[in-house]
C-alpha cells in the first residue's frame, strides 16, 4: 500500500514526487508504468541507482538530488511491492537508523514482520480476507505488543509502519460494525500501539494528504 511507503519517506525527511494512477482505468497496466514495474501494480518507487522489477531506461527524469539525501534522478527504476520498497529506502537512506536497525538480529526480526504483514494482510485492505484471519493477525500482534511497546528493538520502526494503513482501513471499515468486535477491549495493546503511531507527525501528514485526494 502506497501510504505506508509515503510514511517511511516522510519519517526520513526525503523528497519525493507522487505520481497518481487511475486504477479504475487500468493505468497501472499500461506500458508507461509496466516498463518500471512489470507486475503492473502499485506502489512503485523510482530511484536513481538500484533496481527491482526493472531494467535500465534512457528516458531519465529528474526527481531530486541524491547528494542532498533526496530520492534522486531517475536512471533506473527500483521497487514494486511495498515491503521491498521499505527495505530499499531504509537500507539506503536511513543512515542514522531512525526507523531501522544496524544489528543483524534486529534486521531479521524486522524482515520477519514485513513478511508476516504481507502474508497475513497483504497490500489491499479491500481484498477478500476473512474476519477470523483478521482476528488471528490481531492476536499475534497483541501477544507481542502486550510485552513490548514496539514490534522490534523497543523502538518505533518500519516493522510497525508496515501495519498501520491496513489496520486503519480494517478498523474503520472491515470490522467496525462486526458484531462483538471491540478493539480496545479485546486487543488493548494493539489499540494503544495503533493510536500512538497515528499521533506521529509523518503519519498524520500522509493521512491528511490521502483524505484530501
Amino acid at each position: 500500500m502506497f501510504r505506508k511507503v509515503m510514511i517511511v519517506l516522510e519519517e526520513l525527511g526525503l523528497h519525493y514526487e507522487p505520481v497518481y494512477l487511475n486504477l479504475s482505468a487500468n493505468e497501472s497496466k499500461e506500458e508507461k508504468h509496466t516498463k518500471y514495474n512489470p507486475n503492473g501494480r502499485i506502489p512503485t518507487l523510482i530511484d536513481h541507482v538500484f533496481a527491482i522489477w526493472c531494467v535500465p531506461h534512457s528516458d531519465a527524469t529528474p526527481l531530486g538530488d541524491a547528494s542532498k539525501g533526496t530520492v534522486g534522478e531517475l536512471n533506473c527504476v527500483s521497487c514494486g511491492e511495498s515491503g521491498a520498497i521499505i527495505s530499499y529506502v531504509t537500507e539506503k537512506y536511513d543512515r542514522t537508523r531512525k526507523i531501522s536497525f544496524e544489528k543483524f538480529e534486529d534486521k531479521m526480526q524486522l524482515l520477519q514482520w514485513l513478511f508476516f504483514q504481507a502474508s497475513g494482510q497483504g497490500e489491499d485492505p479491500s481484498a477478500i480476507i476473512g474476519y477470523q484471519e483478521i482476528i488471528r493477525v490481531l492476536g499475534v500482534l497483541e501477544s507481542v505488543l502486550s510485552q513490548h511497546r514496539w514490534l522490534v528493538g523497543e523502538k518505533y520502526s518500519v516493522a510497525d509502519v508496515s501495519f498501520i494503513t491496513w489496520n486503519h482501513a480494517a478498523f474503520a471499515c472491515l470490522v467496525k460494525d462486526y458484531d462483538g468486535f471491540d478493539l480496545e477491549k479485546d486487543f488493548p495493546s494493539v489499540h494503544r500501539w495503533h493510536n500512538e503511531m497515528l499521533g506521529r507527525p509523518a503519519v498524520d501528514k500522509v493521512f491528511a494528504m490521502w483524505q484530501a485526494w
